[in-house]
């Protein structure tokens, strides 16, 4: 991996040393699961369920956006939804509005070097 990219990665948050143990140091088999991520659509799911007032499928698309964060080590994105995600598990799906500027700075600052790649 590039300098240049692998410092864009770790400012954008994700953790470069944890995802490359978990795709077995595999660079390239990496680099595509990070290119497809802006094609995961839970993001938008949960801000329309959000918007909507539908807390329920909220909290499982906001659920699924924290797993594949997880498993991508996009660690500073992962931190902003867990707090979403524990939010909306525990019925306070009206107190959320103070978090989500948080994920959306986030995962636009995640996106944008995504698709970079």
């Amino acid at each position: 991996m590039e300098d240049v990219l692998r410092q864009k990665l770790l400012d954008a948050g994700v953790n470069i040393e944890t995802a490359m143990e978990r795709f077995m140091n595999n660079e390239q088999l990496l680099e595509r699961f990070l290119k497809k991520f802006p094609q995961d659509t839970n993001y938008e799911e949960m801000l329309t369920a959000v918007a909507e007032k539908r807390y329920e499928d909220a909290f499982k698309a906001a659920h699924t956006l924290k797993g594949v964060c997880g498993n991508l080590s996009l660690d500073t994105l992962y931190e902003n939804v867990c707090t979403v995600v524990e939010l909306l598990r525990n019925g306070n799906g009206d107190k959320i509005d103070s978090d989500l500027p948080k994920v959306k700075a986030e995962y636009e600052r995640v996106v944008a070097v995504l698709k970079t790649l």
